[in-house]
């Protein structure tokens, strides 16, 4: 990336705790490193033993059932991402028993360009039942299922996630590449039909990009935070982040705890921004200046409660969102999507 500003190093905590996760980290809406968070983690003292060390832990947990599995051709080098033309994704899925996935990890470790495997993002009771029993965090809550990521030294391209994210290497080493969310602009997003993982990637290769075809990523970069994480450390990602992630060695194992604190029972505002998409982005200019002020008053609340001069029995919509105003909302919502 010659020429390019070098992404600022992520800041660091050790010894933290739920309180201060609570009233310090989350608050700040920034990533940190957790340095060490699963050192004791029995998974992480057998990965740091050996490979061999770490697969024999993991086949005390598997079982013989099929899990998903993803696989990519070696000339896509690691990197899943695209076909050429951008109508299929350059990786297949599949079905395996997990035991001999992971002993194909090992024997493709000699291998000069191997194949991209990974089993991406199973709960931790499906995969390896019992597995979290033996190995936790205290930040989140008991509720929050761990999800587990294997595989050799694959790249996870530039996307973002719907929740808050703490990310705990237990084997290999990860680079970490962060953009905050006012970045979107200039990581030139891709389809929204046709993803990799569930919602929309960068187009452009943070390794090597392509800056006469995307040269607004320049600006990504000044504003880019980085860290490489060791066997026991964990990354707090904040919602909404644009990360990348590249996995160093030829056998990486991450588990990671996604939890939503918005209030239960929401509609979804993913399928809110595609009927704006719908509704609003072909208006002439002037409607979409109006409809930007509506929004930034009635759903940002810009200038505080745009209901604080009405009664409370007369909000509706505009109210708490308690049971009886969400279904107020979905009633009124309903009727709208009818008349159209």
């Amino acid at each position: 990336m010659t020429g390019l500003a070098a992404p600022s190093p992520i800041a660091e905590l050790h010894g933290i705790d739920r309180v201060r996760f609570d009233a310090e980290v989350r608050p700040a809406a920034q990533p940190v490193v957790l340095r060490g968070l699963a050192a004791d983690w029995p998974a992480v003292r057998a990965a740091r033993t050996s490979d061999e060390a770490l697969v024999d832990y993991l086949k005390t947990f598997s079982h013989p059932e099929p899990v998903g599995a993803i696989v990519g051709p070696p000339e896509i080098e690691g990197r899943f991402f695209y076909q050429p033309d951008m109508t299929a994704l350059n990786f297949t899925r599949g079905r395996s028993p997990l035991d001999p996935f992971l002993d194909r990890l090992l024997r493709d470790r000699t291998v000069p360009q191997p194949y991209a495997m990974a089993v991406q993002s199973i709960p931790a009771p499906d995969l390896l039942p019992g597995f979290a029993a033996e190995q936790g965090i205290d930040l989140v809550d008991t509720q929050v299922v761990p999800r587990l990521w294997l595989g050799n030294a694959i790249r996870v391209t530039t996307h973002y996630d719907l929740m808050e994210n703490i990310a705990v290497v237990i084997a290999g080493r990860r680079r970490f590449t962060l953009f905050p969310p006012d970045q979107i602009a200039n990581l030139y997003m891709g389809p929204y039909e046709l993803t990799p993982a569930g919602t929309p990637v960068s187009m452009v290769d943070p390794d090597s990009p392509d800056l006469d075809r995307y040269p607004r990523f320049a600006q990504a970069m000044e504003n880019a935070w980085e860290a490489t994480l060791e066997p026991g450390d964990a990354l707090y990602i904040p919602f909404h982040w644009w990360h990348a992630v590249a996995s160093l060695a030829p056998v990486n194992m991450l588990c990671n705890y996604w939890w939503d604190p918005a209030p239960q029972g929401m509609a979804n505002p993913y399928d809110a921004l595609l009927l704006a998409l719908f509704s609003l982005r072909t208006l002439p200019d002037d409607q979409r200046r109006v409809w930007r002020t509506m929004f930034d008053h009635l759903v940002f609340r810009t200038e505080g409660d745009p209901a604080a001069h009405l009664p409370p029995h007369v909000r509706g919509v505009l109210g708490e969102a308690d049971r009886d105003g969400l279904e107020q909302m979905r009633a009124a919502l309903r009727q709208s999507l009818n008349r159209s």
